[in-house]
């Protein structure tokens, strides 16, 4: 039986083309590779803006290689061993994703041992998959946002997403107001407060952003916060709900989905602990007639868009895929034209990392 003989990680520096805000001038990629007795490797990879990427290596490097390295490579036993070794340390966060830098690169080596893509490793149920044009676009202009959001128009996007949240409300409905006129009345426009408001803001921005036919809001108030979601849920304004960027576990949303609150759930691949929980917080949601709209990270949630039961759209945020950071070695064989997702990648996930001429944190 083959068994993982060594588990590796680099820490790199990403520097966004632009930034998401003054805070925020990069990303933080960990790269895993995971050797095994049989002599397969696979590469894994975990990822944050700008929190906790050093105490994150330090948390796969000291506490999560030990567990590993022995071990089976089977990811889903590989994956419930971590979360147990780790979670007393948190149920999510950091813990769950040092998981995500094993549990995807365990998932790269199955889909490599069966001569197959990850995709048609997980079962291929479309040959595409809608894209959004997504931008951390707070600290914008109003020029700037409807020349961003012309872009994404440009290039063929259906849908776009902005960020909303100002202590003005009627400069969130200005920004909203030229974001639909830039993308006419057919195109899906959605808004994102990350979680910046409490109820009674929420349910005032909500009613007065419903006439331009939001297609969602997205985290409108705490992730977390089941009752007052689903008081805005319950109270009619029309508009969707979205959430799931900052919920990290199965069981959170297994509460999320019984809530009712939630019309279209977020997991990050990343952030849920990789491929194994993201698949199975995707068939909670499938049972619950709710769609999975994976959030960011279009190179790798894109690939699992393609097999989920229930899907609506992939996020595409601009400048920030690991292709347009200059994170990839080699094309991966995912490809985004037309506002069209599309993935053709060799056997594994195709994430081939360019460590030799990123930004070592490590040394």
């Amino acid at each position: 039986m083959s068994t993982v003989t060594r588990l590796s990680s680099r820490l790199f520096r990403l520097p966004l083309a632009r930034p998401w805000g003054a805070d925020v001038p990069a990303l933080h990629l960990l790269v895993t590779e995971l050797e095994t007795s049989d002599g397969r490797t696979g590469t894994g990879f975990s990822w944050t803006p700008s929190i906790g990427a050093r105490a994150l290596q330090s948390l796969v490097d000291h506490d999560v290689a030990p567990v590993v390295v022995g071990g089976p490579v089977e990811p889903g036993v590989v994956w419930d061993r971590l979360w147990w070794h780790l979670h007393e340390a948190g149920g999510g966060g950091l813990t769950t994703m040092a998981i995500a830098a094993v549990d995807t690169a365990l998932w790269d080596l199955a889909a490599k041992a069966a001569g197959q893509s990850l995709v048609d490793h997980l079962g291929r149920r479309r040959e595409s998959v809608a894209v959004y044009g997504s931008g951390v676009n707070f600290h914008y202009s109003l020029e700037e946002l409807v020349a961003q959001t012309e872009r994404w128009v440009a290039d063929g996007c259906t849908a776009v997403k902005i960020k909303v949240g100002r202590p003005d409300l009627a400069e969130d409905v200005e920004r909203v107001a030229a974001v639909r006129a830039a993308l006419g009345p057919h195109r899906r426009l959605m808004v994102d407060a990350n979680q910046r408001w409490d109820l009674p803001t929420a349910l005032r921005a909500v009613r007065a952003m419903a006439p331009f036919d939001l297609y969602w809001v997205e985290e409108p108030l705490v992730a977390d916060d089941l009752p007052a979601l689903g008081r805005l849920h319950d109270a009619g304004l029309g508009v969707p709900i979205a959430v799931g960027e900052n919920v990290y576990t199965a069981f959170q949303y297994r509460a999320l989905l019984a809530s009712g609150a939630a019309d279209v759930v977020q997991p990050n691949v990343v952030r849920v602990g990789g491929i194994t929980p993201f698949l199975r917080i995707a068939q909670l949601a499938a049972a619950a007639s709710v769609p999975v709209a994976p959030h960011l990270l279009p190179d790798v949630s894109g690939q699992l868009a393609m097999c989920l039961p229930l899907t609506t759209m992939v996020e595409d945020v601009e400048d920030a895929s690991f292709a347009a950071l200059g994170a990839l070695a080699q094309p991966s064989g995912v490809t985004i034209a037309d506002g069209l997702l599309r993935a053709q990648t060799p056997p594994g996930h195709g994430l081939v990392f360019a460590t030799d001429r990123m930004e070592a944190l490590d040394g």
